[in-house]
């Protein structure tokens, strides 16, 4: 399977036509026909469904489709790479995140980079941790900010000496809103929207099922969130309280305020990387800086 093969198949799945696939593949459209056929009976599916007006992707064809963007950006990461083994430190680093504040310390390594390292460039992609980790353990990323529980078995990590604080979201005008706290017995009776940590699958290593213990069950999860943006959306609609880390949503001038919970709940963040990682020049520059700046702050 050619590259070239790749970039022709999702030119057509992007443009939906294979005249306009040809015409921004500056090619003819018997050539790049021609290129989908040879792709087709070389993995032996039909990729393509050709309707009057416009083409769509086979179930085989839209798996494709993933990988094909997933092994493109491989390429790139990888070209990218070995441009940079040169006298001048240069190169990408990706990393990947779940929203917390703690970012802040991946913040000022790249600001002190940065000056030291002008033609180092950082990419940034917001997850949960699932997104996360499957782009880090694919190769697409190179280092994830994880909020705890995550499992690390395959990774090498960096504990961030900071906790996220765990809280709720709501309306300055609701029932809630005088409390300095928010108790078990505040949450039971109205609708929640619940972060992922929440779900049953991770409530019990998050410290959720603990936190709520026998009340658990007995919530009203109206609404889920993986990004905690939509989920201020949704409090501002009325929809809910939403349970989320401190410091993600700014309250200052709004409709909203954060309220923390009582007992307090907290959750331990890790920067991880695959374990046996070979880095490129300018990873191996950012997490020797991040582990210094950690390390200063833990002593």
């Amino acid at each position: 399977m050619e590259i070239r093969g790749l970039k022709y198949f999702l030119a057509i799945a992007r443009e939906g036509s294979i005249t306009n696939a040809a015409n921004s593949l500056h090619l003819t459209q018997p050539t790049l026909t021609r290129q989908i056929q040879d792709l087709e009976k070389e993995l032996g599916h039909k990729l393509l469904i050709r309707g009057k007006y416009k083409i769509s992707l086979t179930p085989e064809g839209m798996m494709l489709r993933k990988r094909a963007e997933e092994i493109l950006d491989m390429v790139e990461k990888t070209e990218a790479e070995f441009k940079s083994i040169t006298d001048t430190i240069n190169g990408d680093i990706y990393i990947g995140s779940g929203e917390t504040e703690s970012m802040k310390y991946i913040a000022e390594v790249i600001k002190e980079l940065q000056i030291q390292y002008p033609d180092i460039k950082y990419h940034i992609y917001s997850g949960n941790a699932e997104d996360v980790t499957e782009k880090l353990d694919k190769g697409l990323l190179d280092f994830g900010v994880l909020i705890q529980p995550i499992d690390l078995t395959k990774y090498d990590y960096i504990t961030i000496p900071d906790k996220d604080i765990w809280g709720v979201i709501m309306r300055k005008d609701s029932p809630l809103a005088d409390k300095e706290f928010i108790t078990i017995k505040d949450l039971i009776d109205v609708p929640i929207i619940a972060s992922r940590q929440m779900s049953k699958k991770y409530s019990a290593d998050s410290g959720f099922l603990d936190w709520f213990g026998e009340s658990f069950d007995k919530l009203n999860i109206a609404a889920t969130y993986n990004l905690v943006y939509n989920a201020a959306i949704m409090v501002k609609a009325k929809i809910g309280y939403a349970i989320t880390l401190a410091g993600l949503v700014n309250t200052e001038g709004s409709d909203l305020c954060f309220k923390p919970l009582y007992p307090k709940l907290e959750s331990g963040l890790d920067v991880v990387w695959k374990k046996y990682q070979v880095f490129s020049p300018a990873s191996k520059i950012f997490i020797n800086k991040l582990k210094t700046k950690l390390q200063n702050y833990n002593n």
